[in-house]
């Protein structure tokens, strides 16, 4: 029974964690086909302001996925997103600064300088700061795979020191990117920032805001 009750909790894992993906992969169902169908133009064609349309659209909807994926996590599986994590300790400070620092060290070797930098002064306010806002949002989701990915292979291996949602995190949403972004190099840099995420969630004591915040920043800046 035991085994039956620990088997049926990690697919309710799994699932969480698939349905967080899936989220974001609602963008390119509004990216491709609903939004070029209402604007009349291929997203390589869009003005300002339909820019600003998508990603607005994409937030609300990354948003109603997360809420609707940490209502289920709690009556699903008793989980609780909010719960506070553990007491940090100045190893894991430390720890935590190295993820954010070897992710913002690729970011500005991928891109030639610091990534929020480049981005501001390549876009106008406004585009920089929606574009922004939707990083913030897009945390949130590849986050929660992370989470449940995590709790996923703690449930069923039984060890809580190994960053399986950083893996999982790196097989779904890095290597998506190989399609979505038709570049190799991205897909594996996706990799090596879902291992990183993973290090990161553990490290900061699975405290969901601090998890946040690290993650943003390793992501966006």
């Amino acid at each position: 029974m035991e085994k039956n009750t620990t088997k049926k909790l990690g697919w309710n894992y799994f699932w969480l964690a698939m349905t967080a993906f899936g989220g974001l992969g609602l963008e390119i169902l509004w990216a491709f086909l609903i939004e070029p169908m209402i604007y009349g133009a291929p997203m390589q064609e869009w003005t300002t302001m339909q820019n600003i349309l998508h990603w607005t659209i994409t937030c609300v909807t990354w948003g109603l996925v997360a809420l609707w994926v940490g209502h289920d996590a709690k009556k699903s599986c008793g989980f609780s997103l909010m719960e506070k994590g553990e007491q940090m300790k100045l190893w894991q400070w430390a720890a935590a600064l190295g993820c954010v620092v070897v992710a913002v060290g690729i970011n500005y070797l991928d891109w030639g300088g610091f990534k929020i930098i480049k981005e501001f002064q390549n876009k106008t306010l406004p585009v920089f700061v929606f574009q922004y806002i939707y990083y913030a949002f897009e945390t949130v989701l590849f986050m929660l795979i992370v989470v449940f990915g995590q709790k996923l292979c703690e449930t069923m291996f039984q060890k809580r020191n190994i960053p399986y949602g950083g893996i999982i995190c790196g097989l779904t949403w890095g290597l998506a990117h190989i399609f979505t972004k038709g570049s190799l190099v991205t897909g594996l840099n996706g990799l090596v920032y879902g291992f990183l995420f993973g290090v990161a969630y553990l490290v900061v004591g699975r405290d969901i805001k601090k998890t946040w915040l690290s993650l943003f920043l390793m992501f966006a800046f």
